[in-house]
């Protein structure tokens, strides 16, 4: 039942054109999560703003060769991204993940696997931030530029091997061929 509403609000803020109503629903959710409203926009607004920056900035540029209404659109679209993110966040704050996808034995699975991945890698970054301070007595650009790049060497290369492992585990199990 709970996924049959996720789904309905969700095609029902996608199927919105109208900035205004997006905004209303936007101020909405806001009272509705009144404690964790600032919370949740920052979560949203940290989780969107490149995506949303980059999307900005190819209409803009397309819009000077062409005459198109820019001001409208870039307001309408960035409700719109601000609007399902914000409701996402805030619907997964309420809804245990792992029960909302326990309808589906595969989705429960492919669930499990990528939060285990996630909270592997924030752990594994952690002890790496915490080890180069514990190292590093000033903070030297050139130190950190390689510390950065070293560890998204680590980070990139343990993702190729997990994901051959995973693979393998996927395929062993049957979900694809």
């Amino acid at each position: 039942m709970i996924q049959f509403l996720f789904v309905a609000i969700m095609l029902l803020l996608l199927t919105i054109k109208s900035s205004l109503l997006l905004a209303i629903i936007i101020a909405i959710l806001m009272a509705i999560s009144f404690k964790d409203a600032l919370s949740i926009s920052l979560r949203v607004v940290k989780s969107i703003l490149f995506f949303n920056l980059g999307v900005s900035i190819g209409y803009v540029i397309m819009s000077i060769f062409r005459d198109i209404d820019v001001i409208s659109y870039l307001l309408y679209i960035n409700l719109k991204v601000f609007s399902v993110t914000y409701f996402v966040f805030w619907f997964f704050s309420r809804v245990d993940m792992v029960q909302f996808f326990s309808f589906s034995k595969e989705l429960s699975y492919l669930l499990t696997i990528t939060l285990s991945y996630i909270y592997s890698y924030k752990k594994t970054f952690e002890d790496f931030a915490l080890a180069y301070r514990a190292r590093v007595i000033k903070k030297v650009a050139s130190r950190e530029k390689s510390f950065i790049t070293k560890t998204f060497e680590f980070f990139f290369k343990k993702a190729l091997n997990d994901s051959k492992e995973k693979s393998l585990a996927l395929k062993a199990r049957g979900f694809f061929d």
